[in-house]
């Protein structure tokens, strides 16, 4: 996994946090093909992912709209459905408009 490389802002990320309940159960495969599926999505920017113990994941989004189409994606709601059911002991969801994004080059 890199960093995503993200356009000049203004964009969109949506954070997901999460902390898992036990074992697979399927995630790995799933969590796989989400990114897959977000990457083929109007308005995708790119992803990135940590875990270890919290999750975070970052998708990027060219707008606020893509974001709101990407979660209304079929296979996305079934996913979420399980999630909730099976994978994740808590999570949080939080969506923004990144104004400014800079690294060791400066902004980028």
């Amino acid at each position: 996994m890199s960093i995503a490389q993200t356009p000049e802002p203004p964009y969109t990320a949506v954070i997901f946090t999460s902390l898992r309940t036990g074992g697979d159960n399927g995630y790995g495969v799933m969590s796989r093909r989400m990114v897959d599926l977000a990457s083929q999505q109007p308005g995708f920017l790119g992803v990135e992912s940590a875990r270890e113990g919290l999750g975070i994941t970052v998708s990027y989004w060219a707008d606020d709209s893509s974001a709101a189409a990407w979660k209304q994606v079929t296979e996305h709601v079934i996913a979420q459905a399980r999630g909730r059911a099976a994978w994740y002991e808590d999570y949080q969801v939080r969506v923004a408009t990144v104004s400014r994004s800079y690294g060791p080059d400066g902004p980028r």
